[in-house]
């Protein structure tokens, strides 16, 4: 009796599911598509299939592929809020450069990434505000903070305060994983630090 019960309770069909729980698993669904098969290969039936729910529901909340994909970035960003204070400014920058190489890495760096990679001009619009206010401000913020930190500490020289300076680590980590394929290991980042940013930051630099 308690078999059949359970036999008769398993061939149930899943729950329905409805409002923030279908929604967070179309977005997981996105996120998926653009890591494995890219911007160019993301459909909405793939993603209604990767969520398990029909295309209708998918477009009753995203009109557009663009809208949908700007939505699933915005949900995966990783979280800024706070700022490495390890004691000094070589130990925090390289704190930042790891969260740096995990989020590049991680489920969310990778559809972004296949967004900027693949995507021309005119789609690559449609993402410049996710980017560069959910990314690249952020991160700037946080090398700006770390750095001001060490010129009050007198570690840092006054005048590196400026946006060549701040661009140097997001540019080099960019530059190095893109053209050169660096997964950048812990020692990679050490040695970007230490021979690049360390030499550029301190009081005696010219």
């Amino acid at each position: 009796m308690v078999a059949s019960h359970w036999a008769a309770a398993s061939a149930q069909p899943p729950s329905r599911r409805r409002g923030a729980v279908l929604e967070r698993a179309i977005l997981d669904a996105a996120l998926d598509q653009l890591g494995t098969v890219g911007w160019n290969g993301l459909t909405m039936e793939g993603v209604a299939a990767g969520a398990q729910t029909g295309k209708a529901a998918v477009y009753r909340r995203w009109p557009s592929k663009e809208d949908l994909v700007a939505d699933a970035l915005l949900s995966g960003l990783p979280d800024f809020d706070t700022v490495p204070d390890l004691g000094g400014v070589r130990e925090d920058l390289l704190e930042l450069c790891r969260r740096a190489r995990d989020a590049m890495y991680s489920r969310p760096g990778f559809a972004l990434r296949s967004v900027i990679h693949e995507c021309d001009s005119v789609q690559a619009e449609r993402f410049h505000a996710v980017i560069i206010k959910g990314v690249v401000e952020p991160t700037l913020a946080m090398i700006r903070e770390v750095i001001t930190r060490g010129m009050e500490r007198g570690e840092v020289r006054r005048d590196a305060a400026n946006g060549y300076v701040f661009d140097a680590i997001p540019a080099m980590m960019m530059y190095r994983s893109k053209i050169c394929a660096s997964e950048w290991t812990d020692r990679e980042l050490e040695e970007m630090i230490d021979q690049l940013m360390v030499p550029l930051l301190r009081p005696d630099a010219p």
